[in-house]
C-alpha cells in the first residue's frame, strides 16, 4: 500500500454465533485501500472475543495513527443500516464469544465513564447515506455484547489519549444469504452496504459539525 498522510481506520469483525460470515467484514474489506478525499481507507478484521478485540484495535490505532476510525458490526433483525449514537460501559453477554467467554454485568473499563457518546457526525451521515438511496437511521443503543465493547473502548481510548480523532460505531443488516437462513429476518445487499458506508466516511471526514434534525426515537 502506497503511503499516504493521512489513515481511515475501518473494522469489521469475524463471524460468530455459528454464522458462515459476518457481513462487517465482507463489506469493510471491499473498502480496504479506497481513497476518501485526503485519506485512504485501512480495512481491518478484529475478532470477535472480548478483551482481545480492544488488543487488536488499540494496536492498529498506535500503528496506523488514523484520522478516523469507525467499526463496523452485525445486527440480524435490524433493517437498516444504523448509526449508534451511545456505548456503554457494561458487557452482559447472552451467549459466548468466540473463546467461550461470557461476561455478566461488569464494566468494560474499571471506574469508566458511564457512557462515550459518538464523535462523528451521525446525522449528516445518515442524511448522506439516504441521499445515496441506502436505509439509514441512527440507533441509540449498540447492544452489551462485543459491538458495544468495542465501540466503548475505542470512544475511551480516543478521549484519554487522541482526542483529535473522531470515532464511532455502525451496525448493519444481515445481507441476503444470511436472511435465507434465517426466514423472515430483513437484509440488505452487500452492494448496497457498501455504498452507504462510502457515504458515510465521505460525510464523516467532510462535516466539521453534525446537522441538527430529528433522530431520536419513541421507544
Amino acid at each position: 500500500m502506497e503511503k499516504t498522510s493521512q489513515n481511515i481506520l475501518l473494522t469489521g469483525f469475524e463471524p460468530f454465533e455459528r454464522e458462515p460470515l459476518n457481513p462487517s467484514w465482507e463489506a469493510v474489506r471491499t473498502l480496504d485501500g479506497w481513497q476518501c478525499d485526503a485519506a485512504r481507507v485501512v480495512a481491518r478484521q478484529l475478532p470477535c472475543v472480548f478483551g482481545e478485540a480492544l488488543q487488536v484495535l488499540d494496536q492498529l490505532i498506535a500503528e496506523l495513527k488514523p484520522v478516523l476510525v469507525i467499526c463496523v458490526g452485525q445486527a440480524g433483525g435490524r433493517s437498516q443500516m444504523s448509526l449508534e449514537r451511545v456505548a456503554i460501559n457494561v458487557d452482559d453477554a447472552r451467549i459466548a464469544d468466540n473463546a467461550g467467554r461470557q461476561p455478566i454485568d461488569q464494566p468494560i473499563v474499571d471506574d469508566g465513564p458511564v457512557a462515550y457518546f459518538s464523535t462523528l457526525p451521525i446525522k449528516g451521515m445518515v442524511k448522506a447515506m439516504r441521499d445515496a438511496g441506502v436505509p439509514a437511521e441512527v440507533s441509540q443503543t449498540a447492544g452489551t455484547f462485543v459491538c458495544n465493547h468495542v465501540f466503548y473502548g475505542l470512544m475511551h481510548r480516543l478521549a484519554t489519549q487522541a482526542p483529535n480523532v473522531r470515532g464511532g460505531f455502525i451496525h448493519i443488516p444481515y445481507i441476503p444469504s444470511q436472511a435465507a437462513r434465517h426466514p423472515g429476518q430483513p437484509s440488505l445487499a452487500l452492494e448496497t452496504v457498501v455504498e452507504g458506508l462510502r457515504s458515510a466516511l465521505q460525510s464523516a471526514m467532510n462535516l466539521q459539525k453534525d446537522v441538527k434534525e430529528g433522530g431520536g426515537q419513541l421507544h
